[in-house]
């Protein structure tokens, strides 16, 4: 896939494609005994692939950073939420490195960017005591405390009511202009793709098997696996008897029996001999 600047580029796929491995591989995170065995991550001309640890340590979290799923988990339980965004702040502004206090007022700030009501208060709380969409901002000020040139946002919206998920979406709109980041946002969410991606990748398998526009994959969808996927989707407006939904035929393979060529060839209706040869060629947006 590829991804240009200041732009929100969504990852959509079901349960268990593959979505959080890629973002923890671009980050590097990709936990034992997993691996990456090959392929090439570019970031501003540099192979994150060929770097060593001390070098990608200096780029996670400063010019890339991640918004994780589950922010009650991802949060540290015993610490504040000023203390863990202060750490962060620390870490990659050299010039706050050994102010603590200095960190601290930063933090407060970053906490009064993302919406978090009586920052200077909130700074001292810790993450039991606040809601989960108030959680989930603090994970974005984390994220984006430092300006990073990247935010991944790995299922920001997971757990969260209509209108959280429209505010945190909105914050994370508000907050790329601001700041002139580009995010990469996974989900499973087909309207959330909708609401705040202008480009769209779609993973099946552990595979991208289209990558184009938001508004041309929605209108125009070219592999069967994405016209599956739209055809089972709920659509506002359409009744029973003019619109029925049609799940997609079979079962998705397990990642110990990866069927040759296209993965999804075996539950295809419109599948040809070449298909169980090669996967289908790839464009991207322009």
């Amino acid at each position: 896939m590829r991804l240009a600047r200041s732009v929100t580029a969504g990852i959509v796929g079901e349960s268990g494609c593959g979505k959080t491995m890629l973002a923890l591989s671009v980050m590097r995170l990709v936990p034992s005994p997993g691996k990456i065995v090959s392929g090439h991550i570019w970031f501003e001309d540099k192979d994150l692939l060929e770097l060593d640890e001390k070098s990608m340590r200096n780029i996670r979290g400063g010019k890339i950073s991640m918004i994780f799923q589950e922010p009650m988990t991802s949060l540290n339980p015993v610490f504040t939420i000023g203390d863990q965004v202060a750490e962060t702040i620390a870490l990659h502004q050299k010039e706050l490195e050994g102010s603590k206090s200095l960190a601290f007022e930063k933090a407060i700030e970053v906490l009064g960017m993302v919406g978090i009501p009586n920052p200077e208060k909130r700074v001292k709380d810790y993450p039991h005591q606040l809601s989960g969409g108030m959680r989930q901002r603090v994970m974005i000020g984390i994220a984006i405390a430092c300006r990073p040139k990247l935010m991944i946002a790995d299922e920001p919206t997971t757990a969260l009511d209509v209108t959280s998920q429209a505010q945190i979406l909105e914050l994370m709109e508000r907050l790329k202009q601001e700041i002139n980041t580009s995010i990469i946002l996974v989900t499973h969410d087909l309207g959330v793709v909708a609401e705040a991606c202008q480009d769209v990748s779609v993973m099946y398998m552990g595979r991208v098997i289209e990558s184009s526009r938001t508004d041309t994959l929605f209108a125009n969808p070219l592999h069967p696996y994405t016209t599956g996927l739209m055809r089972s989707r709920p659509v506002l407006g359409k009744t029973a008897k003019s619109y029925r939904l049609k799940p997609i035929p079979g079962t998705v393979p397990t990642f110990r029996d990866v069927p040759k060529g296209c993965p999804f060839h075996d539950r295809c209706e419109v599948a040809m001999d070449i298909c169980g040869e090669e996967m289908p060629p790839i464009t991207f947006p322009e």
